[in-house]
């Protein structure tokens, strides 16, 4: 369905699903997320750059919540001129692709989920280890 992106990476659709989005884990210079919109017969519509990476950041997976906002595995890539420490955990954006908060972990994020019994518990896989963190939402769930 898509196959001009440099390392196709992770992907989430909102909740509504009319958005599909897609981590470019190869952009130069930073990695992206784009959001491309979902026709009504399924097939992939008109593309757009939802978010940049900051310099040295790797995002990697994500997750949508029931609000719409993006949940994103985050670090560094590695990079030692990045501030690891700043970059490390989970960054939050809302629909619009603006950055409103992050969770940092002592190191990176590859990849993340809601679960717990209401759905409101982040699940946080870390380059060694595994964590859990309430939250006030929940995963965006979807109806067949």
């Amino acid at each position: 369905m898509i196959d001009d992106l440099n390392g196709p990476n992770g992907l989430c659709f909102s909740p509504d699903e009319k958005v599909l989005y897609v981590v470019e884990g190869r952009a130069k210079p930073n990695r992206l997320i784009w959001a491309i919109s979902v026709n009504e017969d399924g097939s992939l519509g008109a593309r757009r750059k939802h978010i940049e990476g900051l310099d040295y950041a790797a995002i990697d997976g994500m997750k949508c919540d029931e609000s719409g906002n993006l949940w994103c595995g985050w670090g560094g890539n590695g990079d030692p001129k990045a501030d690891l420490e700043k970059l490390d955990g989970v960054r939050v954006f809302n629909p619009e692709g603006k950055a409103i908060g992050h969770i940092s972990l002592p190191q990176r994020c590859p990849n993340l989920c809601f679960g717990g019994r209401e759905g409101n518990r982040l699940f946080m896989a870390g380059s060694h280890s595994v964590y859990g963190l309430f939250v006030n939402t929940r995963g965006a769930t979807f109806v067949d």
